[in-house]
């Protein structure tokens, strides 16, 4: 019970970041040569590790969650302080909050489905 509560967690947090950086590719984004592209291919990541963090009850979707995570955050940081290919952000809005929450979770509740691996393996 508890590592599917886990698993949709990491779900929603991998679809929340998936719909921010659709949004945000929408608005601005899609204008800027490297990372509009890199938003799309967030959005497509965000969905297809979401499913399978779903359906697979494997260690690699978590794993790739937590990668997920982690990368996107670490654009992110590096956006905000020396820019990511061009782009510097400030930390001033609502889409940009809910970037960090969703893809915080993301690698929070991740890690326990990969502490034990024994019970995701089939």
């Amino acid at each position: 019970m508890i590592r599917w509560l886990l698993r949709a967690v990491v779900a929603a947090g991998l679809l929340g970041s998936a719909w921010v950086h659709y949004v945000v590719w929408q608005d601005w984004a899609s204008e800027t040569d490297v990372v509009g592209p890199l938003f799309l291919v967030n959005v497509v990541a965000g969905v297809v590790i979401a499913i399978a963090v779903l359906a697979w009850h494997h260690w690699l979707p978590a794993l790739a969650a937590v990668g997920f995570g982690l990368a996107t955050l670490g654009a992110y940081v590096l956006s905000l302080t020396t820019g990511f290919f061009g782009v510097s952000e400030r930390f001033t809005s609502q889409a940009e909050l809910w970037g960090v929450i969703t893809e915080a979770a993301c690698v929070l509740f991740a890690l326990p489905l990969l502490r034990d691996r024994e019970s995701t393996d089939r």
